[in-house]
């Protein structure tokens, strides 16, 4: 059961002793009945949701009350203590230890959706064209998307070129695709509940060798670093093996974010792939592999993978060639 319930309130609440209970908005509780083997209770809007929870559960005085704070805003959080009698400790380590190490069902899922971002991308590169705008191409790949079953891309689909994407997380807008310059694809789907994330960077025209040189960095960072993955190394190290290649090359200031981040059901989850972050990698973990260089007015370039970790090495979900491709225009 997948459902944003917007400002309403949803929560999941497991026992020790019995069979979970779920509780959501009223207008969602036949479909999250229609799919769920335990009790689904729900509230109308001119209820009291604190009352009615506190009304449907058996007890609310349990000393230890543990819940995802990461996924808890103050309202909430204020909420749930009028419900219960007991202290909040945080469950989101548990969590994160819980859902870091991918089953091989889940790992299927995935790889179907970076099937898909495949396609998505491909659909951009279809739509590379000097009379296109960021936003253009953005709507092209989501509408083709669309026709193909996926309704949901995994965040917001970012095309920038130019300078636009010097900026790593740069805001497409009406600039027209700029010939003889490099254009960035940030983009991933949601399918059967678990996303995708890639990114592309590729030439359009002829760009001058200062930016193939920046190009050709950022590849050797990821492909060293897609290398050196293998279970028993540490996140810092995976880290460090593309930030060296930068450094090296003279431009370590201009690779200003972690190298990569979980993901599954969520975009973004445990764990940070980055400096200081000594977890022990090991088999089935998923996670991004996206070294990028954002020099000011000049030139942004990054390539990603999402993929997971084998017995002795790392598998990607993409496949998108990752040799600069050249698009005339």
């Amino acid at each position: 059961f997948d459902c944003d319930p917007h400002e309403r309130q949803m929560f999941l609440f497991v026992y020790e002793n019995r069979e979970p209970a779920l509780f959501v908005p009223a207008l969602e509780v036949a479909r999250a009945s229609s799919v769920l083997d335990f009790p689904v209770f729900g509230y109308v809007d001119s209820e009291n949701p604190w009352q009615k929870i506190k009304a449907g559960l058996a007890s609310t005085d349990s000393p230890i009350i543990y819940a995802e704070f990461d996924n808890l805003n103050v309202t909430k959080f204020q909420g749930l203590q009028t419900v219960f009698e007991g202290r909040f400790e945080n469950l989101t380590p548990f969590i994160q230890k819980m859902r870091v190490i991918k089953s091989a069902d889940e790992i299927q899922k995935m790889i179907v959706a970076g099937d898909y971002a495949d396609k998505a991308v491909n659909i951009g590169f279809d739509n590379i064209s000097l009379d296109m705008t960021e936003t253009d191409i953005i709507a092209q790949i989501e509408f083709g998307m669309k026709k193909i079953g996926i309704n949901q891309m995994s965040f917001e689909t970012m095309v920038l070129t130019g300078n636009n994407a010097a900026n790593p997380h740069g805001i497409p807008g009406t600039n027209r695709i700029e010939n003889d310059s490099l254009l960035l694809f940030d983009l991933g789907v949601v399918s059967q509940g678990y996303v995708s994330d890639m990114t592309r960077t590729v030439a359009v025209g002829q760009p001058d060798q200062f930016k193939k040189d920046i190009y050709n960095i950022c590849l050797e960072a990821q492909l060293t670093a897609l290398d050196f993955i293998k279970p028993g190394v540490t996140a810092s190290e995976v880290d460090a093996a593309a930030r060296n290649v930068i450094e090296k090359a003279g431009y370590g200031e201009y690779f200003n974010h972690r190298l990569g981040h979980g993901l599954g059901m969520d975009v973004h989850e445990f764990p940070s792939i980055m400096e200081g972050n000594d977890l022990v990698i090991e088999e089935g973990m998923c996670f991004s592999v996206e070294p990028g260089i954002y020099i000011p007015e000049k030139v942004g370039v990054r390539i990603e993978d999402c993929g997971y970790v084998t017995k002795d090495g790392f598998e990607v979900f993409t496949h998108t060639p990752k040799e600069l491709l050249y698009f005339d225009v």
